[in-house]
């Protein structure tokens, strides 16, 4: 767990020096860092992740590469659906919602047309990759 932690704090501080860009297994990737809440903790828990703008709505891929299970992020967000978001040098609030399977197909068909491996996840593993769509709340 702490080779994971360790990791994701790297591509956080590079992400976040950097303007949200970030070089290696990313480097040209749409990147975002997603904060979502412990379930249990109640303590803010930051990942980056890889995300698809498309039709105007933000998504994000519950994919954990290919792992049998869904990442934890995934279960906190279920549990605590207001979530920050940064992307590039911006951050803001959003609220998450699972997309239903019919449109979770389609969407999920875009982001592993435009990279390969979230088909290669897929192939990977006998669960439904939950797609979550990101929904920026309005401020007033």
């Amino acid at each position: 767990m702490a080779k994971t932690t360790d990791w994701n704090q790297e591509i956080i501080e590079e992400f976040r020096a950097n303007g949200g860009r970030v070089g290696g297994n990313f480097a040209g990737a749409p990147i975002l860092l997603l904060h979502t809440w412990g379930a249990k903790t109640g303590k803010e828990r930051v990942n980056p992740m890889m995300y698809l703008d498309l039709d105007g709505d933000r998504y994000v891929f519950a994919s954990k590469a290919g792992a049998g299970t869904n990442p934890d992020w995934y279960h906190n967000l279920v549990a605590n659906p207001d979530v920050t978001v940064e992307v590039g040098t911006e951050t803001y609030q959003a609220r998450v919602v699972i997309v239903p399977r019919q449109s979770r197909d389609r969407i999920y068909a875009e982001q592993a047309s435009r990279y390969p491996q979230f088909a290669n996840y897929a192939a990977k593993t006998k669960r439904t990759i939950p797609v979550v769509e990101l929904l920026r709340k309005v401020e007033t």
